[in-house]
Parts: structure tokens; sequence; C-alpha cells
């Protein structure tokens, strides 16, 4: 990661105003689009005056920050779902912090907030493109994890997208991540007979069984996937959550029972892809057992947080929710953490803790 000691003010970068002291804070940008695999050179990290709130905005000291797998994909100059990233700009995502100075008087000073300005350590926005986060609920991070866009991912996969019926033999790909660790526990309470995951290592394999719900977990890097699923399920199964792609998707595909499920939520296995990777060799199966087979996008579902939020909060409150973190310190660490997310370095939601509460 190159560093720069500083520069001028970044788009949608925050402070306070010119009547104090300057503020100064980090940021980190993209310094290069990167071809395959992303390193340490493709980021900046760039110091940069603050600006003061405009009316009706406010200025946020961010104390956590997510990275996500999606945000590979921004990394590339192509249309998708989301636009770009920009070289030479601050990257943005999931973020909690606390305002620290305010021009809204709905959201005073000491309020803590989710937004997407991430990637940095301060951040001025618009009040309305803020939430207002319960921390006597949850502590903070949570909002970025299972309380966040992961735990609404899981939970809408498996009561839309693929619903989970009582009965059912679930199958959830990276099952130790962030979606995946919480998938399985919803299956469990949405009536699921039996819930696989598989994950990277005995360590992980161990959690999901322990930890996360999980009737039996599948080490992917101990053999084949499709051998170790059909142990698994000798019976098929019904529903297959899949945050990989390649690999496990044939083998979920092998495994299902005519009219299966399954809810294509990511493919980690092929975001630094260089050139186009083959599909299932057997995806004519999806026809002869009639499968269903639907993409889903959290950014469509987010009027599901309503429904999501009370119920996730009392399954945590009475312990029947389990949840994980792994945490790196500083800004700094930003882009490590996010390469070593994409390694699977992670057990449940990996977050970026920028500095501590102001209170």
């Amino acid at each position: 990661m190159s560093i720069e000691a500083s520069s001028g003010e970044p788009e949608n970068s925050g402070g306070v105003g010119s009547a104090g002291p300057e503020l100064t804070g980090r940021e980190i940008r993209l310094a290069a689009r990167p071809h395959g695999e992303p390193g340490p050179e493709n980021f900046a990290l760039v110091s940069t005056t603050v600006p003061a709130p405009g009316p009706g905005q406010i200025l946020v000291r961010n104390t956590w920050m997510s990275v996500d797998p999606y945000m590979r994909g921004r990394m590339d100059n192509r249309k998708s779902y989301m636009p770009p990233f920009r070289v030479g700009a601050a990257l943005d995502g999931g973020a909690i912090g606390e305002v620290v100075a305010s021009a809204a008087p709905a959201v005073p000073v000491g309020t803590t907030v989710s937004h997407v300005l991430g990637w940095r350590e301060y951040a001025v926005l618009d009040a309305a493109a803020a939430t207002v986060v319960d921390t006597s609920v949850a502590p903070a991070e949570a909002y970025l994890g299972v309380l966040g866009m992961p735990g609404v991912t899981a939970y809408v996969a498996l009561t839309d997208t693929a619903p989970v019926r009582p009965g059912d033999v679930v199958f959830v790909s990276a099952a130790a991540g962030a979606v995946g660790s919480v998938a399985g526990q919803l299956a469990r309470k949405l009536g699921a007979a039996r819930v696989i995951g598989s994950a990277g290592g005995p360590e992980k394999a161990r959690r999901l069984v322990e930890e996360f719900g999980y009737d039996v977990a599948i080490d992917y890097r101990a053999g084949s996937i499709g051998t170790q699923l059909a142990a698994a399920a000798p019976d098929g199964i019904d529903v297959y959550l899949d945050n990989v792609g390649t690999d496990h998707l044939e083998a979920a595909l092998a495994a299902l029972h005519v009219g299966g499920r399954v809810a294509l939520v990511g493919a980690i296995s092929v975001y630094n892809a260089t050139a186009p990777v083959p599909g299932p060799t057997n995806l004519v199966l999806a026809l002869t057992k009639r499968l269903s087979l639907r993409g889903m996008l959290v950014t469509d579902h987010l009027d599901r947080f309503a429904e999501y939020l009370p119920l996730a909060a009392g399954w945590l409150a009475d312990g029947t929710l389990r949840t994980a973190t792994t945490v790196r310190d500083g800004i700094e660490a930003a882009p490590g953490a996010f390469l070593e997310m994409l390694r699977g370095g992670n057990v449940g939601k990996m977050l970026v803790r920028l500095a501590d509460q102001v209170r």
C-alpha cells in the first residue's frame, strides 16, 4: 500500500468547520485497478483536510468499517449493479460512527449512525443518508454484521429467494463467513431438519457445528465437495445458499431433490478471475430436476430490515443467535483486512476498528 503525506479535499470526505482548528483525517483510495487478485499496491493511504458539514449535514467520526466481497467487483472498470470505484478517489462501504458536528437538528452530536462512507476516519454526509442505530440493543458494530446487510441477506435468501420449509435439508457454502454464520442458525429457526455447511479448514468446521447451528461441517480443503456433500446428505438436499459458485454449485446441483431451491447470493471463487469461468458441468440438472435458481441482491430488499431487525435483536438477546467478528485495527489495516477476507481469513464478519467510541 502506498502512503501519501497529504492531499487535497476528496469527494465526500468530512470534517469540522473553518471556525475551529483545521481537522485532518486519513482515508484509503484506489491507487490502481487490479488484474486478478488485488495487492497492497492497489491502495493508497492519504491524509486530507476535513471540511465542515453544510446545512442538513453531519460530520461522523467513523469507529467501525466493513470490508465485503462485493467491493472486489467495484475495483474493476466494468458495468455492474454498483458503480466502480474511481482511481484516485476514496473507496466507500458500510461504516458506523458517532456524530461529532451537526448542522441537522434531527441528528445531534453524540448520535451513533450507520452510513456508506467507510474507508475513511471522518465522513461528511447528508443526515438523510445516515441511519441512527440503537446501541442499547446490540454493540454498534453489530449493525455491520448480524444486524446489517449480511444478516438481512441470509434472512431474505432463506425466507424468500430459496425459502426453507419445515423438514428441509439445507446446504450453505462459505458457512463461516458473515452471511453463512447467520444462515445456518436461521435455517434451523425456519424448521430445517438438517443443516450442512462448508468452510475451509478444521477450525472453521469445528465452529460451524459448535457455535453456528450446523449439524455437519464440510472442510472443502479436505477433499471433493461433491463426495463430502453426498456423504453428509445421502438422501439429498432441498435448499442451497450459494456464496461460492463453481465446484460448490456443481455439487449442490447433483445433491438437490426435484423441485429444489437455490439462492445465488455470491460467487467469491471467481471474483479475481481474469477470464470467463466455466459454469457447472451438470447445469442440465436444473432442467431435469425442475430446480429454482434465483439470484438476489440485498439492495433490492432494504425494506426487509424493518421485519428482520426486531427478530434478530430478540434472538441475540435470548442467546439463540450467535455471531462472530474478525477485527483488525486502524485505517491503515483496512486493505490487508479486505485482502484477508477475500482469501477466507475471517470467521463471521470482517471489520476494521477505526476508533474507540467517543463516550
